[in-house]
């Protein structure tokens, strides 16, 4: 068999074809009883029903990675009619940042009934969350702490977020 630059040029266009542009190390999805950390890029496979209490659901564990929710649900503890009710419990949110730089959380996607912020930029430089809904969480949506910087929110809806006693809402 005679090996051409043709052949050779060919063979490595299909190879490109078939690798994927982003690799994902975790596929997230179904029951979370404990806070997981992905040090990897990761997206949701299924909707998510987490019952961490007093940490967040999912938290960045390293720095350059992103988070995609691929249209899925993350759903916290808090009452699906009324809202967080006023039961508001710190750090249960439902993303966090952790810290980490240059993270992303992409949507589509929705965030809702954590007792604390749906997404919460904590110590964060370079972060982006895009095209997610968050709602009915008990204090903001979308969080970006005072201790972040260089964040990009953009395409996002927030809807129910917030209590008479943490009226911070949105994003």
């Amino acid at each position: 068999m005679r090996v051409t630059n043709a052949s050779v040029l060919a063979s490595l266009i299909g190879l490109t074809l078939v690798l994927p542009a982003t690799t994902f190390a975790e596929d997230i999805s179904g029951l979370v009883t404990t806070t997981r950390t992905i040090r990897e890029n990761s997206r949701l496979v299924g909707d998510v029903t987490c019952t961490v209490t007093g940490a967040a659901c999912i938290s960045f564990g390293a720095s350059r990675i992103e988070l995609r929710l691929n249209g899925f649900t993350i759903s916290g503890q808090a009452d699906a009619t009324t809202g967080c009710g006023g039961t508001f419990q710190a750090g249960e949110n439902g993303i966090t940042t952790n810290g980490q730089t240059d993270v992303e959380i992409r949507g589509p996607g929705v965030v809702q009934r954590f007792r604390a912020s749906g997404v919460l930029f904590a110590g964060t430089l370079l972060g982006k969350v895009e095209g997610i809904t968050s709602s009915t969480n008990c204090q903001s949506g979308i969080l970006v702490n005072a201790t972040s910087s260089r964040i990009t929110v953009g395409a996002n809806i927030a809807v129910r977020n917030g209590t008479p006693q943490a009226s911070c809402g949105g994003i």
